[in-house]
């Protein structure tokens, strides 16, 4: 019922001839994320110490005097698969009620790693030289990119934007079989077979564009490619950094779901709640394990477990305990 709201889960129940009223399971939801915090904290920091993250937002609405207003879930993914990295991947959502840049900022303020990210302009002042403690490198997404072009060539059959599908394809199919492959052998194969495509596409859009009328939507589809070059180019020398923010779309596409089921979120209380929630959920996810196993069981050993050794608490860790039981 991960995607399913407390309103329903009490519809659900009461069908059953269980009653539960929504506040109360809204307690038992509170109770779990606070019982929680001391892992969430914990992935936090594992979070955090990634050499680079994905970040991205979505909508949720949230209740406010009769009426919702939209409010925004952030996640910031570490996921180091795709480099050969052998850290275990792992989620932190934050919630908060605008999408103003101050929020970045502050779930941000002690990183200064890789960004993957869309060219949403409130992560801007993460890449400022001046920051403190150092700028956040930035590298945008060739998928989101790719979505500009692949919907007018899609529904107008736009030409243009046709080629530069194809011409960009060419780059993810290079790109797919050096997936998790190790960081030298990434940046050599780039050098080698992708540096030369994406030079070609470049000079074709910029030839292309000189001959479009700025209001063209392929013109604005190329600007935005175009006008940031640098953060678009950057995979070609860092073999860490992906072509796509996928991880971090992936990590939002059970709030989408989930929209439909809860409709909104209570509160702001009930929105940070659920940032919480989908911290567990998904970091426990990206690493291979049963979300409702895997808390039901520190759920009941946390308040007995010593606070010196709470990391063995954490989804990685639990499972490599859960394997080595099932195999004695």
């Amino acid at each position: 019922m991960a995607a399913i709201g407390t309103l329903k889960q009490s519809e659900v129940y009461a069908r059953e001839g269980v009653e539960l009223d929504v506040s109360t399971l809204a307690d038992w939801v509170g109770t779990c994320a606070a019982t929680m915090a001391p892992l969430i904290e914990l992935i936090q920091r594992h979070v955090l110490a990634a050499e680079r993250l994905h970040g991205d937002d979505t909508t949720v609405p949230v209740l406010a005097k009769n009426k919702t207003v939209t409010a925004r879930l952030w996640t910031y993914v570490k996921d180091d698969r795709p480099f050969g990295g052998h850290d275990p991947p792992a989620a932190m959502f934050f919630y908060s009620r605008d999408r103003s840049g101050e929020h970045p900022r502050q779930h941000l303020a002690s990183y200064s790693g890789i960004l993957q990210a869309d060219a949403y302009a409130g992560f801007n002042e993460l890449y400022a030289g001046k920051r403190r403690p150092g700028p956040i490198t930035e590298a945008l997404c060739w998928a989101h990119a790719r979505r500009k072009f692949f919907v007018l060539a899609d529904l107008r059959q736009a030409p243009l934007a046709i080629e530069a599908v194809r011409r960009i394809d060419e780059i993810f199919a290079i790109e797919r079989e050096i997936n998790s492959a190790a960081i030298e052998w990434r940046v050599a194969v780039r050098q080698r077979r992708i540096k030369p495509i994406v030079g070609d596409l470049e000079q074709w859009m910029r030839t292309e564009r000189a001959r479009l009328s700025r209001h063209a939507e392929t013109a604005k589809a190329m600007n935005y490619m175009l006008k940031r070059w640098p953060a678009f180019t950057r995979f070609l020398d860092d073999g860490r950094i992906c072509l796509t923010n996928n991880a971090a779309e992936r990590a939002l596409r059970g709030i989408a779901i989930g929209r439909k089921a809860w409709l909104f979120a209570g509160s702001d209380r009930g929105g940070e709640r659920a940032a919480s929630m989908f911290t567990l959920i998904e970091t426990a996810k990206l690493n291979g394990i049963d979300p409702q196993a895997w808390l039901a069981d520190v759920l009941r050993r946390i308040a007995d477990h010593p606070i010196s050794r709470l990391d063995q608490l954490l989804p990685w860790h639990w499972k490599n305990c859960a394997n080595q039981a099932a195999a004695a």
